[in-house]
C-alpha cells in the first residue's frame, strides 16, 4: 500500500503495513517519534480505521483528551499492529477459487436441468402419442 504522506524513511525496505482502530468514542492522535528524520502524526475519529506502513521498531503514541489537553493513553509496537498481507493475499485466491468452483457448478446445474427438461419431454412425447 502506498503511503502519500510521510512515508517511511528513504532507504528502509522492512517496513510493515499497520492497522490501528480507534475503538473510543473520542477524536484521537496517534504519533509516531521514535523514528529519526521521520514524522507520522494522524488524527483518528472514534471508530475510524488507520492503515499505514511504518518500520517494525516504531512505537505509535495515541494521545486522546480534550481540545488544548491531550495526554498519552497508549503506546503501542507497531510490529503488534501489523497486517499479514500474504494471509490476506492468499484469502482473496481462495475467494476467486471458490467463485470458479459456484459458476462451475452452476454450468452443471444448467445442463443437468437441460437433460432433465428434454427427458421429460421425451417421455411426454411416447405417453400421449
Amino acid at each position: 500500500m502506498a503511503q502519500i504522506l510521510d512515508p517511511v524513511p528513504f532507504g528502509n525496505t522492512n517496513y510493515i503495513l499497520c492497522c490501528y482502530v480507534n475503538a473510543t468514542s473520542h477524536i484521537q492522535i496517534a504519533r509516531i517519534s521514535n523514528i529519526p528524520n521521520w514524522y507520522f502524526e494522524r488524527v483518528v475519529f472514534p471508530g475510524q480505521r488507520l492503515v499505514f506502513e511504518a518500520l517494525p521498531e516504531a512505537l505509535l503514541e495515541i494521545h486522546s483528551g480534550m481540545m488544548a489537553s491531550a495526554i498519552i493513553s497508549d503506546n503501542i509496537p507497531c510490529d503488534r499492529l501489523c497486517i499479514d498481507e500474504k494471509k490476506d493475499s492468499d484469502f482473496n485466491n481462495k475467494i476467486f477459487e471458490h467463485k470458479e468452483q459456484i459458476e462451475d457448478n452452476q454450468q452443471k446445474v444448467a445442463v443437468q436441468k437441460k437433460k432433465t427438461l428434454e427427458t421429460t419431454e421425451s417421455l411426454t412425447t411416447t405417453y400421449i402419442g
